[in-house]
This record gives structure tokens, C-alpha cells and sequence, in this order.
């Protein structure tokens, strides 16, 4: 090779790795600069959902879509060398459309702080006034809590017996996340309950394993009768009396027919199950066509529900318990119904209009002087 030509080489050479250095150098200046360099929006807050279980390369394309970002790839390489490609969390984000990269990565690894809403669900409630509560709230749809609570297959996963979850979601304060899913709503509570339970049970084990075996009952049975001491005692201190009282005439040899006759369990089965007799239907009728429309069980009850066969939950036609809780109780009242009072009383009638309490009586010529004494207070 003559000189000229080896000149000419090393000059091809030489000029080439200058022009790889400067691009080299081009380079890392912006990829060095690449992550506090603002994208050329105008500061436009931009909705961002990142789901769960996203890959990366789906966060950097997402971002790119929505012109928070434009160079995904970029975004990804930043990411990796940062070590925070794993440590993006799922939800919904409003990012400004000027952030810079490192903010938005920044925004992205500190997760979005999710709305939340806290909902009180009072003791003696069914479980549709529990989902109305709810859905008021905006945690979930009380319409789709309500198809879910009478689920076969999610029953089935909690093994709760009967047509619904009534009886099994325990009346607490509870914070959600708007928006929630129901299952997660039914779960929370479900298992409330559950820890409430199992806490009673442990705590009076000799009483509970008595009153199986005196009644014949399983745990759904006591949670029936805990739902009516919940409906029917007002004063906190007369609720082992009142489950004593039903207790004793489901048990005792001289009370027949061994009818609870309770309202509430009435009022329940014309307003809550899927199905409903004629006669529930008719009670309906008058606070439907109210005007304006008046809330669903309005009106007192009247003889055609009272003797209504077709009602399972008519403690006045029916003996025994009903087929299922009628509202959810609380600690209380489960508590009252597994270790009673002991006494031997088979009636009792509110004492006086407005009051709390009730007077109790043991015979039905003790009740009816009662019932004389304090009805006509009642009717004032």
C-alpha cells in the first residue's frame, strides 16, 4: 500500500471514529438527560389506568398512547436502569402530560392514593338495607350485591347454607375502596362475622353445646333465633330474657302450639326473599300506590298476612323456626341467644308507648292483665 493510500485509510479511520464517538457521546448525553427532560405537553392532566398484572412494555405503551410519554423504549431502559420495572402499581392515575420521566416513573412506583368510603351498618338491618347503605356510599352496586348474596356457587364457596348470605354479614363500621368489587364487600363481612362467632362460641362453649342439644339446632338455627332477638329487644339488657322467651316456647312441654309469633319474621319474609305470596304482595299495594310512592312495607299488618300459609316466615301460621335469619345480628344478640337468662317466661308486651323495656309474664292470664294494662297506653 503506498502512503498516499495509508494516509488516505487512516483518515476514512480515524474521521469514522470521530463521527462514532460523537454519536457515542450524542447518545449518553441524552440518555443521560433523557429522564429529567419534560414531555412537550401542555400541562394537561391525562387519565392513565394501569391494570393489574400489566407487563412493562404494556405500561410504556400505555403511557406513550395517552401522550404522557414518546419514547416507550426510552421509558422502559430508564426503568430498568433504575430497577423499578416490578414496582409499578395497578390503578387509575391523572398524570400531567409535562411531567418529566423520572416523575412519572416516580408517580407510577408510589401508586395512586384510591378513593375510599366509610359506611356504618347499623345491628337488626337485612342484608338489602346493608346494600342500599353500601351502594348510597358508592362502594358497589346494591343490585349486584344483591345477585351475588343469593349466588348458589358463591354460597356454596362459604358454605352458607340456605337461599342468601341474611344472618352472615356482621353490622360493623367498614371502610371500602370506591368502586369496589362485590365479592370483596361480601367476603369482608362474611368473615367479620365469622371472627365474632367463632369468638362467642369459644367463650361460652358449655352453653352452646347445651343449647344444640336441648333445641336439636345447628349453627344457622341459632343465628335464626339470634336475627329475632335482634328485631324484638330494644333495651340491651332484656335480650337474653327475650331469647329465653322464644326458647322456652319452641322447648317447653306445656306451650303449644309452639308458635314464636313474632312480626318481624312476617314483615321479612313479605319484603326480602326472591319470592313472595299473594298475600305480601297485596300488603305492598297500598305504599306502591301512595302519592308520592311510600318505602316497601309502609303498612301494618293486617289478618290476610297474619294467616298467611304461603309466608314461610309467618311465625303466627308456622311452628318452629323460620326457614332462615331475618336481619343480621349483632354481637349482642348471638351472644344472648347462646347463653340466655334462664328464666321461664312465655309472653312479654312493650310497657308503656315509646318505652324500651317489656313486661314479662310467665302464663297466659299473667299476660292478657298485662296486655290490658299497657295496650290501651300503646293506642293512646
Amino acid at each position: 500500500m503506498s502512503k498516499r493510500s495509508f494516509r488516505t485509510a487512516l483518515a476514512v479511520v480515524i474521521g469514522s471514529l470521530v463521527i462514532v464517538s460523537a454519536l457515542a457521546g450524542w447518545f449518553i448525553h441524552r440518555a443521560l438527560s433523557y429522564p429529567d427532560e419534560a414531555h412537550g405537553g401542555k400541562g394537561v392532566d391525562v387519565e392513565v389506568e394501569i391494570k393489574s398484572g400489566m407487563s412493562f412494555p404494556s405500561v410504556a405503551a400505555v403511557l406513550a398512547d395517552r401522550g404522557v410519554i414518546d419514547k416507550p423504549t426510552w421509558f422502559r431502559l430508564y426503568a430498568m436502569w433504575e430497577g423499578k420495572t416490578t414496582g409499578v402499581k395497578p390503578g387509575k392515575y391523572l398524570i400531567a402530560d409535562n411531567r418529566t420521566p423520572s416523575q412519572v416513573l416516580e408517580i407510577l412506583t408510589k401508586g395512586v392514593k384510591e378513593a375510599t368510603a366509610k359506611v356504618t351498618l347499623p345491628e337488626g338491618k337485612t342484608m338489602l338495607e346493608f346494600f342500599a347503605l353500601i351502594g348510597d356510599a358508592k362502594i358497589a352496586s346494591a343490585k349486584d350485591l344483591e345477585a351475588l348474596a343469593r349466588d348458589k356457587e358463591f354460597l356454596g364457596r362459604y358454605a352458607i347454607p340456605g337461599d342468601s348470605v341474611e344472618g352472615y354479614l356482621f353490622p360493623d363500621t367498614y371502610q371500602f375502596r370506591i368502586g369496589e368489587k362485590p365479592a370483596i364487600v361480601l367476603e369482608r363481612l362474611i368473615t367479620r362475622h365469622r371472627e365474632v362467632w367463632n369468638e362467642l362460641v369459644n367463650k361460652h362453649p358449655r352453653d352452646t353445646a347445651k343449647l344444640k342439644e336441648k333445641m336439636g339446632w345447628s349453627d344457622k338455627d341459632i343465628l335464626t333465633m339470634a336475627s329475632i332477638v335482634e328485631k324484638e329487644a330494644v333495651e340491651a339488657s332484656e335480650r337474653p330474657r327475650i331469647a329465653q322467651v322464644f326458647i322456652n316456647r319452641l322447648s317447653s312441654p306445656t306451650f303449644k302450639p309452639k308458635k314464636l309469633q313474632t312480626d318481624p319474621t312476617i314483615r321479612y319474609g313479605c319484603m326480602v326473599p326472591a319470592q313472595k305470596s299473594a298475600a305480601c304482595i297485596a300488603w305492598h299495594e297500598p305504599c306502591l300506590k301512595a302519592n308520592p310512592p311510600k318505602p316497601m312495607g309502609c303498612d301494618r299488618l293486617h289478618r290476610a298476612q297474619l294467616d298467611d300459609l304461603d309466608n314461610p316466615y309467618n311465625t303466627y301460621a308456622h311452628v318452629g323456626l323460620p326457614p332462615g335469619p331475618i336481619a343480621n345480628p349483632g354481637k349482642a344478640s348471638i351472644e344472648a341467644t347462646l347463653s340466655p337468662d334462664g328464666s321461664d317466661y312465655f309472653f312479654f308486651v312493650a310497657s308503656s308507648k315509646g318505652s324500651r323495656s317489656h313486661a314479662f309474664a310467665k302464663t297466659v292470664g299473667e299476660h292478657e292483665r298485662n296486655v290490658k294494662k299497657y295496650v290501651g297506653t300503646l293506642d293512646d
